[in-house]
């Protein structure tokens, strides 16, 4: 009897761990397809849009907006976050039943939001005044400048307060409750961002048409998050607990500091130390390599919260190998889809706005790297919040950015380097990244380092293999000349069966056998197609 009972005792842990599996997967999967079916609107909107921007702006307010856009992000971090330090709280106590503490998490936030709320208006103030000297703004277009900066910065307060519902929802692994209606909610903007366009409202209507969306989003995930979290409501927290919170939202705060300077600062150097026109073909060129690459960053985002919850209950094995399988998926498909961008991405620009908005085949391929590299730091970056160390992950990051943007305004300002010192600079720069975060992973899973490094060998050669042979290609004339790639269908055409032969070719020479039965077996169990 006690043989028997112990073979039933097993075989219901095998299920249960069989079913938990699949439900994780299952869940992860969702919200990895909400979040791609959110980016591929925003993909496609900004595709429809970007032409009719540039014509409808010019190429100074083009360039101008691109840079507000950017300089906007570096105040952000002046609302103390408080957003992400609820996400990733709930995300890591899921295990929790402790519905009280959850509400009063919430209180928390907005009492971090409350308090730097001051903060921020006074630092939107004093950018939206000066703003228009430090792009070098004629004096005709200075007032239009600062409006359309106080708009943005009006739009960044409403941005903080309106996503703390969706910061719940994703927190608690939900995320994909909202799918297909937020993706119709990114064409309703872009709607307003046409009608502005089409009014003849110039770079103000924009920038209303901006806050609009974001008022409407805001109401749209408060109406979502009262439907599906059953405990949804403010808890006023004590004081002790709130100084805790305000404690990881500055940590918060700080990364977004980073991460903004990081993902900003490359327009602004370029602008300020190079021309706001040079803007626009970087920002047009880097449009289809920072779209597409960064769709993996977006599905690994969406799987957050439930590595999340496997972390907070310490099953460290679980979460390194789930780690391990998003790493290996990410370097697959960033791999298939820069080495497609580096082989089309010219064709693209000529028959989306013009070639002569096309920087160049190296510029192209430092471009692809640059925003390859960031994706993968992204990745572990992601890791580490949700384990709520963040400290050293932090000062990492400051070490970072501040070589990068360094390195890089020497490159532009006296080298006059352009686009090539600006992408060498950031990815000399985030090298401090790619192999401090790892460590930092490595040290919280017990993996050393050098077993990382030695995964890595072989699917960075395969890397380097295919970006050469595509700059190869695409600096040369033989695919340009092609008559019939001349239009949106041969490009579709050629460009899909280019990707297929590239994804059988980097997926069969850059895994492992056992990486691609982990792939394999995950998509299985997401088609619903895996045998008990």
């Amino acid at each position: 009897m006690s043989i028997t009972k112990a073979r039933v005792t097993q075989n219901f842990k095998s299920i249960s761990k069989l079913l938990s599996d699949k439900s994780l997967t299952k869940k992860a999967s969702l919200n990895a397809i909400a979040a791609t079916l959110d980016y591929a609107a925003r993909l496609a909107i900004g595709f429809l849009l970007t032409p009719l921007l540039v014509v409808g702006l010019g190429d100074f307010y083009f360039g101008a907006w691109q840079i507000l856009m950017r300089l906007i992000g570096y105040i952000t971090p002046a609302s103390g976050r408080p957003t992400q330090a609820l996400k990733f709280t709930l995300a890591n106590q899921q295990s929790l039943s402790d519905d009280d503490q959850k509400r009063r998490h919430v209180g928390s936030t907005l009492a971090v939001w409350a308090f730097f709320l001051p903060i921020m208006a006074v630092l939107g103030g004093l950018l939206a005044w000066y703003v228009p000297y430090w792009i070098n703004a004629p004096l005709k277009y200075f007032w239009n400048v600062r409006l359309v900066a106080g708009i943005l910065v009006l739009n960044l307060a409403l941005t903080n307060l309106a996503s703390i519902p969706q910061a719940i929802l994703e927190g608690e692994n939900l995320g994909y409750k909202r799918m297909g209606m937020s993706a119709v909610l990114v064409f309703v903007g872009g709607g307003f961002t046409w009608l502005a366009l089409y009014l003849n409202t110039g770079i103000i209507g924009v920038g209303i048409a901006t806050f609009a969306i974001t008022l409407l989003t805001g109401l749209f995930w408060l109406r979502v998050v009262h439907v599906y979290i059953p405990w949804f409501g403010i808890a006023r927290p004590s004081r002790i607990a709130a100084r805790e919170f305000l404690g990881l939202s500055w940590w918060f705060m700080g990364w977004n500091l980073i991460m903004n300077l990081m993902t900003a600062s490359d327009v602004v150097l370029l602008g300020m130390l190079n021309s706001v026109e040079s803007v626009t073909g970087y920002t047009l060129t880097k449009y289809a390599p920072e779209m597409l690459i960064s769709l993996v960053a977006i599905m690994a985002f969406g799987i957050a919260p439930g590595l999340g919850g496997i972390i907070g209950s310490g099953k460290l094995d679980k979460a390194g190998r789930v780690r391990g399988e998003m790493m290996s998926l990410t370097w697959l498909i960033v791999t298939v889809l820069g080495a497609t961008v580096l082989l089309w991405n010219r064709i693209f620009i000529k028959l989306w706005v013009g070639e002569r908005y096309f920087v160049g085949a190296i510029p192209d391929l430092l471009i692809v790297v640059v925003v390859i590299q960031f994706v993968l730091i992204r990745n572990d970056s992601n890791f580490i919040d949700l384990t709520l160390r963040l400290r050293k992950k932090v000062v990492m990051g400051a070490l970072s950015v501040t070589l990068s943007l360094a390195l890089a305004a020497i490159f532009i300002g006296y080298f006059k380097l352009g686009v090539v010192g600006l992408s060498l600079g950031l990815i000399i720069g985030r090298l401090i990244l790619s192999i401090g975060y790892p460590t930092l992973v490595g040290r919280f899973l017990g993996v050393t380092l050098f077993s990382q490094l030695k995964n890595v060998l072989r699917p960075g050669l395969i890397t380097i293999l295919l970006f050469i042979l595509a700059t190869v290609v695409t600096s040369s004339s033989f695919i340009f000349g092609w008559t019939h790639l001349n239009g949106w269908i041969g490009l579709i055409l050629f460009g899909g069966i280019s990707f297929l032969v590239m994804f059988l070719l980097a997926f069969f020479t850059g895994l492992s056998a056992n990486q691609q039965r982990q792939i394999l077996s995950r998509v299985r169990i997401v088609l619903g197609i895996t045998s008990d």
